[in-house]
């Protein structure tokens, strides 16, 4: 069955980086869209980053400019590089996954659409 591992969140200070994994086993198709999301305590989940098959990202408002979301479809994982982290940054991070998925990373981080497939969380703490 497929899937998701998530790693590499942490605690630093503001300004710093970090570079979240997302491993994907149990699917090699060619077909995917795959997000990140996080949630702080006490807010609603929001859509951070997508990528699509055809490599077309997307971005929320908040992190344009700041972060980087790539896969590597050779080790089958998705990775997002975060840069100039803030304190409102602080949040659990998790990577989902549509596979195999005819939407569009335009289309990811609209209210409503399914993932399937999830991770289990990875927490970020920026400092101030």
């Amino acid at each position: 069955q497929v899937q998701l591992v998530d790693s590499g969140g942490g605690s630093v200070q503001a300004g710093g980086s970090l570079r979240l994994s997302c491993v994907v086993s149990g699917y090699s198709g060619s077909s995917y869209l795959m997000a990140w999301f996080r949630q702080a305590p006490g807010k609603e989940r929001e859509g951070v980053a997508s990528i699509d098959n055809d490599g077309r990202t997307n971005y929320a408002d908040f992190v344009k400019g700041r972060f980087i979301i790539s896969k590597d479809n050779a080790e089958n994982t998705l990775y997002l590089q975060m840069y100039d982290l803030k304190p409102e940054d602080t949040a659990m991070y998790y990577c989902a996954a549509d596979l195999p998925s005819w939407l569009t990373a335009m289309q990811a981080l609209r209210p409503g659409v399914h993932f399937p497939y999830w991770g289990q969380g990875t927490q970020v703490t920026v400092s101030s």
